[in-house]
């Protein structure tokens, strides 16, 4: 007589499997991104050098600026910016790039977005392990200590963010094609809307009270700086009364990514309630 299995059982089994298939799939785009490529996977590890060599020639010998090592600066918020930005807007095809997959075979539909997402951390470990191994080898060790810790819950607002967009694009551009085209646009601005290529303190500038708290509603503006004073650390100028960094302390990134960490939870929570509610129409709007 076989044996009857608990639902817990059934439920741990079905998690398992969902899990190896978005292993699995993460793997399988990995390959094939860099199929036939002689380099292969390095090519990866090679983007945040040739980005750190452009930045720096056009930013302190071009177009010189008031931040010290700007390289570093702007790739202190720029990859985890890329890696936002990259999972965004592949996920918007997600599913409708893989309609043949999804008309056909039955699998849970929730990996198509998070393969996406997946894909783009792998990468985004890679380059900032990158990133760090070059500044100790060109003696920037400002980003050792206590404060490198930030990164850990930056992140972690990032990875909420992320995964509730992924969700809500890649389920509306299914029944509404346009969604493609505005987050192409929404994303572009959103690079410039963040302080990226530029110090907060020139936003810090002119935002003050409630409009300088309503900025960090958009929760990357509370990763992107709490990435740099994480990893460029340094806050340069600060006695001159031009600083790079937003705050020298921590308390203010802290509540900044508590904001945007709430803000993100809601954007998650719609994005799988979105998702979840259209997946059933999938196949035949595909």
């Amino acid at each position: 007589m076989a044996l009857a299995t608990s639902p817990d059982s059934r439920t741990r089994a079905q998690n398992r499997l969902r899990w190896e298939l978005l292993a699995g799939l993460i793997r399988k785009d990995l390959k094939v991104k860099y199929q036939g490529s002689v380099l292969g996977f390095l090519w990866s590890l090679a983007n945040p050098l040739l980005l750190l060599i452009v930045y720096t020639f056009v930013f302190q010998v071009v177009l010189k600026n008031n931040v010290p090592r700007f390289g570093y600066f702007l790739l202190s918020g720029l990859l985890i910016w890329n890696m936002f930005t990259g999972s965004v807007a592949t996920a918007t095809d997600a599913v409708v790039g893989n309609a043949g997959l999804v008309k056909k075979v039955r699998f849970p539909l929730g990996v198509l977005p998070l393969t996406s997402v997946g894909f783009h951390v792998v990468h985004f470990v890679l380059q900032l392990g990158v990133l760090l191994v070059v500044m100790l080898v060109t003696g920037y060790t400002a980003f050792i200590g206590w404060h490198l810790l930030l990164a850990i819950p930056a992140v972690a607002v990032a990875l909420v963010l992320t995964t509730g967009l992924a969700f809500l694009v890649a389920a509306l551009n299914v029944r509404y094609r346009d969604t493609k085209h505005i987050v192409e646009v929404v994303l572009m601005a959103g690079f410039w809307i963040n302080p990226i290529v530029y110090s907060v303190s020139l936003v810090s500038a002119h935002l003050h009270g409630a409009m300088g708290v309503a900025y960090y509603l958009n929760p990357m503006a509370g990763v992107v700086v709490a990435m740099q004073r994480a990893i460029y650390a340094k806050d340069v100028g600060a006695r001159s009364g031009n600083p790079v960094l937003a705050d020298p302390g921590y308390l203010f990134y802290v509540e900044r990514l508590a904001l945007g960490g709430l803000v993100s939870a809601l954007i998650l929570l719609l994005g799988v309630y979105t998702y979840n509610r259209l997946s059933a129409d999938f196949a035949e709007e595909l």
